[in-house]
């Protein structure tokens, strides 16, 4: 046992002190050794690690998600806002709309109402002023001057003509106003009435014709206003017939006709009185049927209401 070399004794004792200082490759530690200390130094900075990285992964997912909902936050506010704000303009818009048209309504109502001074109602004040010259253009002169009879002739045949033409007028182009409706069938009886009136004072006509023609036209006039809670009578073809023969009569009498054309003028008189006579008929009948119907739908709803 004493052949071992000093030598080897002493390299492995040197050995053994120089490896823990770390002075040597053979003073390490084996390899599958651990070091207790260093593995948990190592859990505890992985951990510390994860820790920091969920910590900064919330953070961040935080405030992304506060960003998030800050901005939905703000658009929705912002859209709201918005949404008030039109709304709020629609609204203003459709009240100033609707305050516009009614105003709009309003005022064309008021020009309607107010615009008396349209071509209808003129043609009507006309006739109302050819009244009184015709009267004195019949009269003039004895009232049997052929001049002063044409005269009135003429007269007369103008207030016919604008009689035809006003109501059409008014009916056409919307120029029917209250004043028309007035002075319209006043203007009719007026120049028919002082036409009768000066032919039967002038001996050219009978008074029993001027009084039946009078007669059925103030009649009929008041009939329309007693059945007028219950309906308008309207008129019909034959007292248009009726009026436009009485115009031809009429104003055959006016002008100083003599020979066949008197013998003429007689017969479209009396064509005239006939057809008079058979519209009023026609107008009393129609005033009793419109007042019967009319009573009967106010008594059927009186029973409705009551039951």
């Amino acid at each position: 046992m004493t052949g071992v070399p000093a030598s080897a004794a002493g390299g492995s004792s040197s050995a053994r002190r120089t490896g823990p200082r770390g002075t040597s490759g053979a003073a390490q530690e084996p390899v599958g050794r651990t070091n207790p200390g260093s593995a948990v130094e190592r859990v505890a900075a992985e951990r510390a690690a994860t820790d920091r990285g969920t910590t900064d992964q919330g953070t961040t997912d935080r405030g992304t998600t506060g960003r998030g909902s800050a901005e939905r936050g703000s658009a929705e506010r912002g859209s709201a806002e918005r949404g008030s704000a039109e709304r709020g303009s629609a609204e203003r818009g459709s009240t100033e709309g609707g305050a516009a048209g009614r105003g709009g309504k309003i005022a064309a109502a008021a020009v309607n109402q107010a615009s008396v001074w349209n071509v209808a109602n003129l043609l009507t004040m006309l006739r109302l002023l050819l009244v009184p010259a015709f009267v004195a253009l019949m009269l003039g002169n004895g009232g049997y001057d052929p001049a002063w009879r044409s005269f009135a002739w003429a007269a007369f045949a103008i207030a016919m003509i604008t009689d035809l033409f006003d109501g059409h007028l008014a009916r056409t182009y919307n120029l029917v106003t209250d004043f028309g409706k007035i002075a319209d069938p006043i203007a009719d009886k007026a120049i028919m009435g002082a036409a009768l009136i000066c032919l039967s004072a002038l001996g050219d006509l009978p008074w029993w014709v001027t009084a039946v023609i009078l007669g059925r036209e103030l009649g009929i006039t008041v009939l329309r206003f007693v059945v007028i809670r219950y309906g308008v009578i309207p008129a019909s073809r034959g007292g248009k017939l009726k009026t436009l023969t009485q115009g031809i009569a009429v104003g055959m009498y006016v002008l100083a006709l003599t020979g066949p054309l008197a013998t003429l003028r007689f017969w479209v008189m009396a064509a005239a009185v006939v057809l008079t006579v058979a519209t009023g008929l026609d107008y009393v009948k129609q005033a009793i049927v419109l007042r019967r119907r009319g009573i009967a739908e106010r008594r059927a709803a009186l029973k409705e209401t009551e039951a």
